[in-house]
């Protein structure tokens, strides 16, 4: 009685305090999502190759990219593809204040506006418990994935398109960039081999998976959540660049701030 009363309590609480990870279903979906977007270059050749194979995908964008190509915003929309909140300028929400982090997530949605579906991507993946309710508080469920494609690393299309296709099964969320708003090295990550990985893993799946976009998803299965408390890694983080303006640097310990 006791197990069975504790699993109880451990769904319930999942149910308000999880992050979605995926979707469990034996319908043959799954999600390709986008960071850090929108970029000039890059989303509008995206667009054009879901485009082509008929697949819908979620945008996770910053409110910086946003609100510098608002058009590609609304580009987006129209195509039937998702947005959601991504933060203003993608800082460790962990490392910031409460204030800045219901301020980041504010900004965002001011210049989405009608395109917001409500869904929030931490960035970096890090979130602590009080980073987790401020985006509940903030009205907006928070969605991470299963299938993280490492295409800011030094891999060609053929290989982050393997690497993807190894990974595709019904209901999974596919992390991948339209954009890096932060990057190590000197220069910024080619987006080239992610959108030569796109295209290769719709001409070979498309027939076998319908490719669409988060919100959808979640009304085609049961969405899976997870106790997701991902801390960051501050000597990372502090040694990033950015492709304009300094990078943030971080000063404090890897905790959840209040």
């Amino acid at each position: 009685m006791k197990s069975i009363a504790g699993n109880a309590w451990r769904r319930v609480k999942l149910r308000f305090s999880g992050t979605i990870t995926h979707v469990a279903t034996d319908e043959p979906v799954v999600a390709l999502t986008f960071d850090d977007g929108p970029d000039p270059v890059v989303t509008p050749a995206l667009l054009k190759i879901l485009g082509a194979y008929g697949a819908k995908a979620t945008f996770f964008m910053t409110g910086e990219n946003a609100a510098a190509y608002p058009e590609l915003v609304v580009a987006v929309r129209e195509a039937g593809h998702a947005v959601g909140n991504h933060s203003w300028d993608h800082p460790s929400f962990p490392l910031v204040s409460g204030s800045e982090r219901r301020r980041q997530i504010k900004r965002c949605a001011s210049v989405l506006s009608a395109a917001d579906t409500h869904i929030f991507r931490p960035p970096y993946g890090n979130q602590s418990v009080a980073s987790r309710i401020d985006a509940t508080l903030a009205g907006y469920s928070v969605v991470t994935w299963n299938v993280c494609v490492p295409d800011w690393e030094d891999h060609d299309g053929a290989w982050l398109a393997d690497f993807t296709l190894q990974n595709l099964k019904p209901g999974c969320i596919v992390l991948m960039h339209d954009g890096m708003f932060d990057f190590t090295g000197d220069t910024p990550s080619d987006r080239g081999p992610t959108l030569d990985a796109v295209e290769r893993v719709l001409a070979t799946a498309a027939e076998k998976f319908e490719f669409i976009t988060v919100p959808d998803l979640l009304q085609r299965g049961r969405a899976v959540r997870v106790a997701w408390w991902m801390n960051p890694d501050v000597d990372y983080l502090n040694s990033l660049k950015r492709r304009s303006g300094n990078a943030r640097r971080y000063q404090v310990s890897p905790k959840a701030r209040p």
